[in-house]
């Protein structure tokens, strides 16, 4: 019998891989459509999670203690590894759709009967 995993939070990963790639927890908001104090709430759940600190704070931006480096870059190939699978698999679900547009009162009366 395999083993749960055992992972931190996938929304908290993915603030520390965006904060420490643009060295802000603003930015890193920003671009993950959240506020600056969601991006430090995450942060801090992490850390927690690891026991330890993961970021320099310093006003107006974050660096990353050294050790961390290396974690990140890996998370950053992660995120577009999945990001490329997961629109590969969307664009084969699309080829396999149809969609018709038609007259409510048509597809009504003649087409979906026949569907």
């Amino acid at each position: 019998m395999k083993l749960a995993r055992q992972l931190p939070s996938l929304n908290a990963l993915r603030a520390f891989e965006a904060a420490a790639r643009h060295g802000s927890f603003s930015l890193a908001g920003d671009e993950l459509h959240v506020t600056h104090a969601a991006i430090s709430h995450q942060i801090r759940a992490l850390e927690e999670w690891f026991g330890t600190r993961l970021f320099k704070r310093m006003p107006g931006r974050v660096e990353l203690i050294d050790t961390n480096g290396r974690y990140s870059t890996f998370l950053t190939k992660m995120f577009d590894q999945l990001d490329a699978q997961t629109r590969d698999l969307k664009t084969l679900v699309e080829k396999n759709q149809l969609s018709i547009k038609v007259d409510p009162q048509f597809a009504a009366v003649w087409l979906v009967p026949r569907l």
